[in-house]
């Protein structure tokens, strides 16, 4: 299946998936979806991506598990510390200056993330959760009701409780029952969830924060810049935008941010 003599096969199935199943296959780098083909092939036991291919145009059921394969999730509570931090300093800042503080968690897959974000507001007597919004979306349907239902669980890579010791007490937004977490209510209210593709969809409404972190290594560097002219679409002058550590805003849309701190990948609006 590598070499050569697979990328003709390779280009025919990005193409297929592409046309036939609107997910914009052109705007990803050819790494990430050949890792992600491969992953379906091993599990399906077909033998390359032409055999491969065949399988896809027949069957609905492969169709959907290879666009949730396709999907960006991974994700954890307060992912990045040092980053949390300096969101909750900036979380501050708005909440004395705005009546009500909109947030917009972009590609936010199970949740983690916006939960993160209400529970920051809860945990922080700085801040006020009743006045905060946040907008979560993915173009992950399965991922979004996992989010809205806002319960997880440890496993062999994973401590979710050890992820929550970033807040002072997260026993009072967060209900756990052995290895399983579940989001209170409370920690849910701020939060509605949503279908929403950055690549293909419109921008949103004016948001004082907008948090789209760890996408952007995934996506050729030609389409960076649209789905980010969406996000700037999407801010009010002053809001602040966080991305991935390893990220960086393309040149032509540097005249849009000012950087706030360059290592947690901070910006404000301009």
């Amino acid at each position: 299946m590598s070499g050569a003599d697979s990328e003709p096969e390779f280009q025919a199935l990005a193409t297929f998936v592409e046309d036939e199943m609107s997910f914009a296959t052109s705007h990803y780098n050819d790494s990430y979806l050949k890792r992600r083909f491969t992953s379906r092939i091993r599990r399906t036991d077909t033998e390359d991506f032409g055999d491969y291919h065949d399988l896809l145009a027949s069957s609905e059921e492969e169709q959907q598990a290879l666009l949730d394969a396709l999907s960006i999730n991974v994700t954890g509570f307060f992912r990045n510390p040092d980053v949390w931090e300096g969101i909750r300093e900036h979380l501050r800042e708005l909440f004395e200056e705005r009546s009500i503080v909109r947030a917009w968690s972009a590609a936010c897959a199970d949740g983690r993330e916006p939960y993160s974000l209400s529970l920051l507001a809860h945990d922080d007597p700085r801040c006020d959760p009743e006045r905060l919004r946040i907008r979560a979306t993915d173009i992950n349907e399965e991922s979004l009701d996992h989010a809205r239902e806002g319960r997880y669980e440890n496993t062999r890579t994973v401590d979710v409780g050890e992820q929550l010791q970033f807040l002072s007490n997260y026993h009072s937004y967060v209900e756990q029952s052995g290895d399983q977490f579940r989001m209170r209510q409370a920690t849910k209210a701020p939060i509605s969830f949503e279908k929403h593709d950055l690549i293909n969809d419109p921008s949103k409404s004016e948001f004082d924060v907008v948090m789209c972190r760890n996408l952007f290594i995934y996506i050729d560097n030609e389409y960076k810049q649209p789905v980010l002219s969406t996000i700037a679409d999407s801010m009010r002058s002053g809001g602040y935008l966080v991305i991935g550590k390893a990220e960086t805003i393309p040149p032509a849309l540097q005249s849009a941010f000012s950087v706030v701190d360059s290592k947690l990948r901070i910006y404000e609006r301009v």
